[in-house]
């Protein structure tokens, strides 16, 4: 693998996953991971340009932020690119009505979304909410449309939390898609188009920008399907075979944020 130097050289934006890599959720809120929020705070003051990207889909953005600051970063709304806005965005240009099954936490998103006599289904990390019940309630939708529209908030297959690993939206989406005999549309990563929102909202091209991630698939194939750069943090939802995978190869592996900051600010800024 190429020197650090090579490997960073003209990045003038960074990427930044928010699960696994600023902190591990959980019911009580969740804990920064150390050296996160000192990380964050670091490369603000560099004059590399930040953006938040996530699939989270529990939390608005509104919540989301405020936990985060509550726990020590340095973050705001219009820093973070996030699924369920982008999606309530593509409700409207598209005069769908949808078949929510998605997390209370989120649904404030969707206010202003009419929800009458549903055409489409919108699925995203509903937890406690994806009982058979509401799967199959959500698969008679689809099933009575004549042109059936699955609109998936991310496709992960699990994340981490405090209390361990947790299955994500993909593997519900899965189950319908397979049920239905559809494809999903999926709105967050590793979709080429939320990167690209992402990197519009950040304003630099995607040969400039890095992406930092703990998602094998989501964040680092993802990104670098779109030209990015990608590191991978070993923390999260990290497993030690995601340096051995047979698809994805990420342009480095670090332990965690901190040393990835260090490395940005030694070689991306000259």
């Amino acid at each position: 693998m190429a020197a650090w130097g090579e490997r960073l050289a003209g990045v003038r934006g960074v990427l930044l996953d928010i699960s696994g890599v600023l902190y591990d959720g959980g019911e009580d809120g969740g804990t920064p991971i150390p050296g996160s929020v000192e990380a964050v705070a670091r490369l603000k003051l560099s004059k590399l340009k930040v953006r938040f990207c996530t699939n989270d889909s529990q939390k608005s953005r509104r919540d989301l932020v405020g936990l985060l600051q509550r726990q020590g970063f340095d973050i705001s709304e219009g820093e973070v690119t996030s699924p369920a806005p982008a999606t309530s965005l593509i409700l409207k240009e598209r005069g769908l009505r949808p078949h929510l099954l998605i997390h209370d936490g989120v649904r404030s998103e969707f206010d202003q979304i009419d929800t009458s006599n549903p055409n489409c289904v919108v699925i995203a990390d509903a937890g406690e909410g994806f009982s058979y019940q509401n799967m199959n309630e959500a698969f008679r939708v689809l099933m009575d449309l004549e042109k059936p529209v699955l609109i998936s908030l991310g496709k992960g297959r699990y994340y981490k939390e405090t209390s361990g690993l947790m299955l994500d939206v993909g593997a519900y989406m899965k189950a319908l898609e397979y049920a239905c005999g559809i494809e999903a549309e999926v709105v967050g990563k590793p979709s080429p188009e939320y990167f690209q929102l992402a990197l519009k909202e950040m304003g630099v091209e995607a040969h400039e920008a890095i992406m930092i991630g703990d998602d094998i698939m989501g964040d680092i194939g993802g990104a670098q399907r779109c030209g990015m750069r990608a590191l991978q943090v070993r923390t999260g939802k990290f497993r030690p075979s995601d340096e051995q995978h047979p698809e994805v190869k990420a342009d480095g592996y670090v332990d965690n944020l901190a040393e990835a900051v260090n490395l940005l600010l030694q070689h991306a800024i000259k």
